[in-house]
């Protein structure tokens, strides 16, 4: 039997798909040169075509490879971040399929720093098109498990590299144009990239404002196919109590201080330090979203830099939301 790392090799080379780890989530990897793999791609996640997907790359020594016209900003970041959890967007060459791209004439770059998807990448040679490994707009996997659970024998190998470390997706800077945007917030947070380019960024968290689509990008997205809906935890408490008592089986996802005098609610805590939320959010989302639940209550991401991410997260990921 041929190591995994063997397998995944012949397999990409054939053009066929391969679950990926990463330090953000796990990817669904094809090679990003052949169009009919990536095509392949699109079909087992059910994702729209013309909705890009990031191209992996082993550093930035690749990046001449894919963009053009890229600008010193491109260079400085990827020194900084690279290999970790930050997406380019920028000017592609002619020569990258419109599979990847949508149609744009962009294209987003990344280098993850997993140290087996790095050996992968190192000896694949190419780029990896590698969109998060769950049909689309469900909760994205953090372990092999969860992409197992989610496609089965729709996949013929998933490369195991344990727990993913950070949790949530990449940030996504756009490069495009002569002002540095930030499309999404992610595991780079906005204050290092502001700090090391000397610029406040702008944010633009709709694609469609910044002019060019981006992954994950879209109002709805990361959902269980249980009902979620976030609150503050007061609000949530209330909402609870009314619920079970018209008969439904809700539970409440939450990270701040449960009160001494409510009674004892079916609840999870989630920690109240966003790295560690970050790392856990997803896992808690699926698991609770396999047993059996009428709705899941979360309570709102704080409102500070350090949880950009994840309330960027929950916000795509909420069916609802318990106004104030």
């Amino acid at each position: 039997m041929p190591a995994p790392l063997d397998q995944a090799l012949a397999l990409l080379t054939a053009g066929e798909l391969v679950g990926i780890p990463t330090e953000t989530v796990y990817g669904l990897a094809a090679d990003a040169s052949n169009p009919a793999a990536v095509a392949k791609i699109f079909a087992l996640k059910g994702r729209p075509a013309d909705h890009p997907v990031i191209v992996h790359i082993a550093g930035s020594a690749q990046l001449s490879a894919w963009a053009m016209d890229i600008p010193a900003a491109a260079w400085q970041l990827a020194e900084a971040f690279w290999p970790g959890p930050l997406t380019l967007i920028l000017k592609r060459l002619p020569h990258v399929p419109d599979a990847v791209t949508g149609g744009q004439n962009t294209v987003g770059l990344r280098a993850p720093a997993h140290p087996l998807t790095q050996e992968l990448l190192q000896r694949f040679g190419g780029g990896l098109a590698a969109p998060s490994a769950n049909r689309f707009g469900h909760v994205s996997p953090t372990t092999a498990q969860h992409v197992i659970d989610e496609f089965g024998d729709g996949l013929a190998l998933v490369l195991d590299g344990g727990p993913c470390d950070v949790g949530v997706e990449s940030t996504i800077v756009s490069l495009i144009d002569g002002t540095p945007k930030l499309l999404r917030p992610g595991g780079i947070a906005r204050e290092e990239i502001e700090a090391l380019l000397g610029i406040k960024l702008e944010h633009h968290s709709k694609a469609s404002t910044a002019g060019v689509r981006a992954s994950g990008l879209l109002d709805s997205h990361y959902s269980p196919r249980t009902p979620l809906i976030t609150g503050k935890l007061p609000d949530l408490l209330t909402a609870m109590l009314e619920k079970q008592q018209n008969g439904k089986k809700v539970v409440l996802l939450f990270h701040g201080i449960w009160p001494d005098h409510y009674p004892d609610l079916p609840r999870q805590q989630l920690p109240d330090d966003p790295v560690d939320y970050a790392r856990q959010l997803y896992a808690t989302l699926r698991r609770f979203d396999r047993l059996g639940f009428d709705e899941l209550l979360l309570e709102a991401a704080p409102q500070a830099a350090e949880w950009l991410a994840i309330q960027d997260r929950v916000t795509r990921a909420a069916h609802g939301k318990i106004a104030d």
